[in-house]
């Protein structure tokens, strides 16, 4: 099968979006806002992102992007993870300091 023949989901009406529909009408509605080209799969990337900055729990995360375990989240959003890391460890250095 080819990677664009699969179904990506079904509407009301019974008709299939299939992949390469999905993207091209993604294309057009960014031109037509002025936005800037980005690939479909940035949306995804973008979502598990703006998700762990928020201290959002790794394990809804992966479950919101599908993953079938959270370590697959953890090993790819790592570079994510460790600037929340030292946002949290500058803001607790903050409260340390605060309270000398």
């Amino acid at each position: 099968m080819d990677r664009m023949d699969f179904v990506i989901f079904n509407l009301k009406n019974g008709k299939q979006v299939l992949p390469n529909r999905l993207y091209d009408a993604f294309k057009r509605d960014s031109a037509q806002s002025n936005l800037p080209s980005i690939r479909f799969h940035d949306l995804r990337l973008s979502h598990a992102t703006l998700l762990l900055t928020m201290n959002t729990n790794a394990k809804v995360v992966s479950e919101s992007l599908g993953h079938s375990q959270v370590g697959v989240t953890l090993d790819t959003y790592s570079h994510v993870l460790r600037s929340v890391a030292n946002e949290v460890a500058e803001n607790l250095e903050q409260v340390v300091y605060l309270s000398d």
